[in-house]
């Protein structure tokens, strides 16, 4: 069963509470009861966590779809996670995952998470099921980092995939209103979360030059607005894009 946004807002205030009590910088640049997609840095699990914590609207995030599968989650849960963020090792990462998947499973789920699958028909769902939501004026929360890509030291960034950017595509396809892109950027040292202007999706340009143009803006915001949360004006503002990036 959907949470309600009453018991959504709660639980975003507790955990912010015990876990991620975050600044939200850029407040203004916010979409306002419009149907919206929030683009964001992962960091593991704590970008997402910042992000629905510190960003007072309610959010319904992209997850891969084995966090929402109770025989999947544990082993996703124990390698993405457990052994990777909590060094632990087996036996005692296959019982911790298994312990924390007996919450998060049946929280996430409730949440409206929409889930990503790996397959053609799956991945019609995945885009269906937001639609779905845009269609209602829902907010969207997307991590488009690619896994397989070398990370940037300075950000601890992935180069973003861009195939998120035609569910703009199929929106304007139903509304005839041009979708917007919201660039978050989440700094776990610092516990800050800054959100930038708007991307706004051109309908009339060619669909894959216009994903390669989103993602890329996108992209280029996130990380500036990372390194202003940092500190550091020396740091180089520019996405170091190298070929084995391009093509994605």
């Amino acid at each position: 069963m959907l949470m309600n946004d009453k018991l959504y807002d709660l639980i975003r205030r507790w955990i912010r509470s015990v876990i991620w009590e975050g600044t939200l910088l850029g407040a203004e640049n916010l979409p306002r009861e419009e149907a919206s997609v929030l683009v964001g840095n992962h960091l593991g699990a704590r970008g997402p966590i910042g992000a629905v914590t510190t960003i007072p609207l309610r959010l319904y995030p992209w997850i891969v779809e084995e966090m929402l599968n109770r025989r999947e989650a544990p082993d996703y849960m124990r390698v993405d996670f457990i052994e990777k963020e909590l060094n632990l090792r087996p036996p005692l990462s296959n019982a911790l995952a298994k312990l924390i998947c007996v919450i998060t499973v049946p929280l996430l789920r409730s949440l409206g998470c929409v889930p990503v699958y790996h397959y053609y028909q799956g991945l019609k769902e995945t885009f269906q099921k937001s639609l779905d939501l845009l269609l209602e004026r829902k907010s969207l929360l997307i991590f488009p980092e690619d896994p397989q890509q070398a990370q940037d030291p300075l950000t601890r960034m992935r180069p973003f995939q861009k195939g998120f950017v035609h569910i703009a595509e199929l929106y304007y396809e139903r509304t005839h209103i041009a979708l917007k892109f919201y660039p978050i950027a989440i700094h776990d040292e610092t516990r800050k979360v800054m959100v930038g202007k708007p991307i706004e999706h051109r309908p009339q340009a060619i669909p894959n030059q216009e994903r390669r143009r989103v993602r890329n803006s996108l992209e280029q915001s996130i990380r500036r607005m990372y390194i202003a949360m940092s500190g550091s004006p020396d740091l180089p503002l520019a996405v170091p894009r190298i070929r084995s990036f391009s093509g994605r």
